[in-house]
Parts: C-alpha cells; sequence; structure tokens
C-alpha cells in the first residue's frame, strides 16, 4: 500500500461536475486527485476477505442481540423493539453498508466503525474514482469497484419483494448537497434496475391520518421508503411511532438500527473476543489498558470522539452534540501515516457481497465531514 502523487487533469472539475459531483469542493477540497493510494492484489484480497468475515460477523450479532434483549445498551425506544426483531424474523433485505478499516498493508485490517444505515460517498467511490482510472491509469492498473454494478443487481432483487407498479420514494434532508448527490445517484441505480424511482425530501413526507399512510406532496401512499436519513432520528420524530402500523417498506430495514450503532462494536468483541479485524471495544470505561478512544454510540461525520492516554488522561477531542445516550470505549489504533496524512478505507458491502473500496484522509487523528476523498487502484 503506497500513497503516489497524481498530476490532477485540468478538466476534473467538469468532469466531476458531469456526473453529477458537484460537491466536489464542498469546504474546501473533497475530491482530491493530487494523490492517489496504490495497492497489490494481494492487499485487495485481503480487504475483500475481512469484509466479507466482518458482514457475517455483524448478522451473528444481530442474532445474539436480539436473544440477549441487548437494545436498552444501544439506545434504542423500547416501543421499537418489536418492530425491529420482526423485520429480522422477516429477513427484510438490506441494501448495502460501509465498514470504516484502518489497513496500511501490512497488518491486519481492524474495524473502527460499520456505517450500516445511512453510508454516503456511494457516487463518488462508484463513478468518479472510476472515472478517473480510465483517464489517468493505463497498462495493468485495476481498481477494487463493483459497487455500481451490485447496486443495480441488487434492486433488482429487491425489486421482488415490493408489490408491482408500487413507486419507491427516494428521500434525503434538504440544503444537504451531499447526501442529495449521494441520494440522487443511488436513485438513479434503481431506475436502471426497472424501479419507478421518486424523489422527495424527508420532510416533505406527510402522514394522512385516515389513511394510515405515510404520503407524498401529492397524497399518493409512500409504500416503500429509501431513506438516506437514520434510524435513530426517524425513530424520535413526532410520527416515528406510527412507522411500525404505516406498512411502509424501509430500505435499510429496521433492523439495521442494531449495526448502526457504535454499541456493535463492543458486542462483537463480546462475540469474537481476539478476533484479528476488531478492536477490543467495551461499553464502560476501565477495561482497556493502555490508550482508548471514546466513541458515543450514536455519532456521525466524527463528533464527540475523544482520545485518552494510557493515563487517563483527554489527549485529544471533537466537538460536537452527541453523547447524550452514552459511549463505547475502545482501544486505539491510530491511523497509518502516509505523507504526514492519515487514510481510513471504507469497504463496501451490496448485500451480501463486498462491493469495493473508497479512501478518505485527513492530517489529523479522526476522520470528519472535512476529510479529502481520493482514488485508488491496484495492480
Amino acid at each position: 500500500m503506497l500513497r503516489e502523487p497524481s498530476t490532477p487533469r485540468p478538466d476534473w472539475t467538469e468532469k466531476c461536475t458531469g456526473v453529477g459531483f458537484d460537491y466536489h469542493s464542498l469546504d474546501g477540497t473533497y475530491w482530491d486527485e493530487s494523490a492517489c493510494y496504490h495497492f497489490s492484489s494481494a492487499e485487495i484480497d485481503e480487504l475483500e476477505s475481512a469484509a466479507a468475515e466482518l458482514h457475517s460477523m455483524c448478522l451473528q450479532a444481530v442474532e445474539e442481540i436480539i436473544r440477549l434483549d441487548g437494545f436498552e445498551q444501544l439506545a434504542i425506544p423500547r416501543w421499537c423493539v418489536p418492530y425491529i426483531v420482526e423485520s429480522w424474523k422477516l429477513r427484510a433485505p438490506s441494501l448495502y453498508g460501509r465498514f470504516d478499516l484502518s489497513y496500511d498493508g501490512e497488518n491486519p485490517p481492524k474495524l473502527l466503525e460499520y456505517n450500516a444505515d445511512t453510508p454516503t460517498a456511494a457516487l463518488e467511490t462508484a463513478v468518479v474514482q472510476w472515472y478517473w482510472l480510465q483517464d489517468v491509469r493505463q497498462g495493468n492498473a485495476d481498481q477494487f469497484n463493483s459497487l455500481h454494478e451490485r447496486l443495480i443487481k441488487r434492486w433488482k432483487i429487491l425489486a421482488k419483494n415490493i408489490p408491482v407498479d408500487t413507486p419507491v420514494h427516494f428521500a434525503c434532508v434538504k440544503d444537504n448537497p451531499e447526501d442529495l448527490g449521494n441520494l440522487e445517484y443511488l436513485r438513479d441505480t434503481a431506475l436502471q434496475a426497472g424501479l419507478d424511482a421518486r424523489f422527495i425530501f424527508i420532510e416533505d413526507i406527510g402522514w394522512a391520518q385516515d389513511l394510515g399512510r405515510f404520503v407524498d406532496c401529492s397524497d399518493h401512499p409512500v409504500r416503500v421508503l429509501f431513506k438516506l436519513y437514520p434510524w435513530e432520528w426517524l425513530v424520535r420524530e413526532p410520527f416515528g411511532t406510527n412507522i411500525p402500523v404505516s406498512g411502509t417498506i424501509f430500505v435499510e430495514p429496521a433492523w439495521k438500527m442494531l449495526l448502526s450503532n457504535k454499541g456493535l462494536l463492543a458486542a462483537l468483541w463480546k462475540l469474537f473476543p481476539e478476533h484479528p479485524n476488531l478492536l477490543p471495544t467495551y461499553p464502560r470505561p476501565g477495561k482497556i489498558d493502555g490508550a482508548h478512544v471514546r466513541k458515543p454510540i450514536l455519532s456521525r461525520e466524527g463528533a464527540n470522539i475523544a482520545i485518552y492516554s494510557g493515563r487517563g488522561q483527554e489527549i485529544f477531542a471533537t466537538e460536537g452534540s452527541y453523547g447524550a445516550e452514552g459511549y463505547i470505549y475502545q482501544a486505539l489504533h491510530p491511523l497509518p501515516e502516509f505523507d504526514g496524512n492519515h487514510p481510513v478505507i471504507g469497504a463496501w458491502i451490496v448485500g451480501d457481497q463486498p462491493a469495493g473500496i473508497g479512501i478518505r484522509e485527513d492530517l489529523g487523528l479522526v476522520t470528519t465531514n472535512a476529510s479529502r476523498f481520493l482514488p485508488h487502484y491496484f495492480d
């Protein structure tokens, strides 16, 4: 695994915008092709195997959390537990997820967290870096990237659980260009799979009391909803308690609440102690001898992360509004450093299959929404 300098394409901004990636310079530099990461085929094989193994372990963790009634440790409202359990019993199908891994090419990839519900960076992973590869790299260069094809194939499978002639609504929040760009890309993959995919802002979804249904701006029932909006927010909305009786099919399904929660990391360590792709993680402090990281069980974009020395002194922290629901404590595993940069590898899962990687890097120790996205290739 190497970080290599690369000459940006002179027309890269136009090419990015042309595929819907118009947030490429959001808050400064987001898409960065002045460098790239170079892997060997063996390293890619190791990342693919780790993603497949972690996915299998996460499904076992869902089963165990339900068996032990471990919902309280995940700060899940009690009223929606039966709904979650039912979605798991029915094996309500999932579309995708993204593991965030620390990897240096020499030691086993380590799971930092799992973005199982609303992972972003799909467009830049599936499309933007692929076009970069075609323009810049020649010869035997390839890319671990089947995300686009697998998403379309997965939508075709999910369509089998959707009633005929039923539209799928795609929703995200207003005034968020990154979420909108990702949503429109995912909606396009559904359209390519033959679905009637319709856009709506999450704020514009209403509740029709007489129908007992969620409805769109035209008062048409929202029977299937892909939501780029976290489950932990959705169930705390004023109309959240109507979800179980609404009849709406949700993508991602409700059981993904158990995986899109950093409490999962403690559950995995308990189930699979000393696994080479896991870090020691506990729901309470004091279990780890040495430096560790405190993470809110519900947090996003690197907010409210604190790093402690082995003596318990805080040596680094990020700000934010998370933490009220509780924390997990994970052994510190510093990100690898390449020319002063710290990459995190996002390993994608579509259905049950690994589907590629995207890389974000930062000069700091924590990846945030200001971190840069760099392309990759392998021999």
